[in-house]
């Protein structure tokens, strides 16, 4: 089984180590520990993309488009697994008629956007940048 992240690096820039994937994979299927590849960053180049994803039975992506004019080049693929909240990066119907399943995580980030949100209004409430100028400006 071949897994190709699209742009590993947009939620973990290189710090963590992918090979949880490989054996939870490997377990969930009973197959040897599958072949992950890791690529960086997003691009939107199709021919590059179809380029990086050639041969993946499983895409993840989180920034990475994949267009009905890609997943036509990808025939051996089956998943793509969106690393967020929405489906806007993948042609979903295009997908769906070539039998390719297609998730995202719908509880992606929640939290922080509620936390940011407070802390935003907070600092509008208080006039934290407006202080912080003052401060930097010797008042």
């Amino acid at each position: 089984m071949r897994i190709v992240i699209l742009d590993g690096h947009a939620l973990n820039p290189g710090e963590l180590s992918w090979d949880a994937l490989r054996t939870a994979v490997a377990e969930a299927s009973g197959m040897p520990a599958a072949e992950v590849r890791v690529e960086a960053h997003a691009r939107t180049d199709r021919e590059e993309i179809e380029a990086r994803a050639q041969g993946a039975d499983i895409v993840l992506t989180n920034k990475t488009p994949l267009s009905a004019e890609t997943l036509r080049k990808l025939p051996s693929l089956r998943y793509i697994g969106v690393l967020a909240t929405g489906y806007d990066i993948v042609d979903v119907d295009a997908a769906q008629s070539q039998g390719i399943t297609v998730t995202n995580v719908p509880g992606y980030g929640a939290d922080n956007v509620a936390q940011f949100v407070f802390a935003l209004l907070l600092a509008w409430c208080h006039r934290v940048e407006a202080h912080d100028r003052s401060v930097k400006r010797g008042g």
